[in-house]
């Protein structure tokens, strides 16, 4: 098992389903069930407390696991243990940006930081941006393609060493610091068909979104 999808309650547009392949392992997270049916897919499993959905009747057996409603983990925290428990080598997170709770947004990147520190290849995404994390001593590129801002934050209060290549606006053994967000709508340079992104100390979420 390489990738799994883990699908959380904020809803989600059909156009997302280009996202899924066909050997991923989906797991719907509570209400995330709903979007099964809007990205035409079928969860493997359900997991939950339905504290803001009714359990669903299909699920039943292994493919559904009943949470507590007093716990220390959220659903979609519960699933991405559940990810690396399975195997998963990478997890993509639909549904878990956005919608009326910002502190469940706030939760979900703290749970794809999670991830990524355990050596889960990590991605959160909805139909206009797309979060993926840089760990310290990590060096990634990001092709340019549909999306045209970038935009990176320190994930841990403060990052060090931080390099950016490529971009408008580019960092040189540069400190990013939660006091300040220097990191902000950069853009790739006229010519640039990548941008490179590491980082000494601190773990960067870096966010591409789309043009407006």
């Amino acid at each position: 098992m390489s990738r799994c999808v883990i699908l959380s309650a904020c809803p989600v547009s059909a156009e997302l389903k280009r996202l899924l392949r066909p050997d991923d392992y989906i797991i719907a997270c509570d209400a995330g069930y709903e979007n099964c049916r809007r990205l035409g897919c079928r969860a493997d499993v359900v997991v939950g407390d339905f504290d803001s959905a009714p359990r669903p009747e299909e699920a039943a057996g292994e493919g559904l696991i009943v949470l507590p409603h007093v716990k220390d983990d959220t659903d979609t925290e519960y699933a991405a243990k559940l990810a690396v428990r399975q195997g998963c080598t990478e997890a993509l997170l639909l549904g878990a940006l956005g919608g009326r709770r910002l502190d469940h947004t706030l939760a979900n990147l703290c749970t794809g930081l999670g991830l990524e520190r355990q050596g889960v290849r990590a991605v959160l995404q909805d139909e206009r941006t797309r979060i993926s994390f840089v760990l310290p001593g990590q060096s990634r590129t990001y092709p340019k393609g549909e999306y045209f801002y970038l935009s990176v934050f320190p994930m841990e209060g403060r990052a060090e060493g931080v390099r950016i290549r490529g971009a408008f606006y580019e960092l040189e053994d540069a400190v990013l610091s939660s006091e300040y967000p220097l990191g902000v709508s950069n853009e790739y340079a006229p010519g640039s068909s990548c941008i490179e992104i590491s980082s000494r100390a601190g773990a960067l979420a870096v966010l591409e979104i789309c043009a407006d």
